[in-house]
């Protein structure tokens, strides 16, 4: 099994060829941000894992066991991005969170935030309840912390006048 890192370097080699017909070391080092060393030392750890086949400066092709993560993978991905848009998390949160959990969480769990998915697919009603507890529940953590405030600045003034 492919650790977190090994992960994410087949999950861009596979959308990089299904974008734009191959993945070359500089495209790859640019999408992950990472430098062109850091790639050649993956790309040949993942050949030896019989993910690819790497031929140095002629680039490289996923096998059929890398083709088969990558898009497992991507579909990975794809599904936690739209369970977060369903349940409400800000879009430019969506990416950052999804790269932060998706290596933590089992396929057994991917599998069942599926079936969440697709219930909610089916069911739209029930996501329109979920936005307006999401919208209660905002208005009362709102008021709650105007509260709060109100309460602070009656303690500071409280204590402004006491003598010391």
């Amino acid at each position: 099994m492919p650790t977190p890192s090994m992960e994410d370097y087949i999950e861009q080699i596979f959308l990089l060829i299904e974008n734009k017909g191959y993945a070359r070391v500089s495209d790859i080092a640019e999408a992950l941000e990472v430098h062109p060393s850091s790639v050649t030392k993956m790309v040949q750890k993942l050949d030896r894992g019989d993910y690819l086949v790497y031929e140095k400066y002629r680039g490289l092709i996923l096998t059929t066991k890398g083709k088969k993560i990558g898009k497992r993978l991507v579909e990975r991905h794809d599904l936690l991005e739209e369970f977060l848009k369903i349940i409400g998390v800000k879009e430019e949160n969506i990416y950052q969170d999804v790269e932060g959990i998706e290596h933590h969480l089992s396929w057994n769990s991917i599998d069942r935030i599926g079936d969440l998915v697709q219930y909610f697919e089916e069911n739209p009603d029930r996501v329109e309840e979920l936005k307006m507890l999401q919208r209660t529940n905002e208005d009362e953590n709102e008021q709650e912390k105007e509260d709060n405030a109100e309460e602070i600045v009656e303690d500071n003034e409280q204590e402004e006048k006491e003598p010391i």
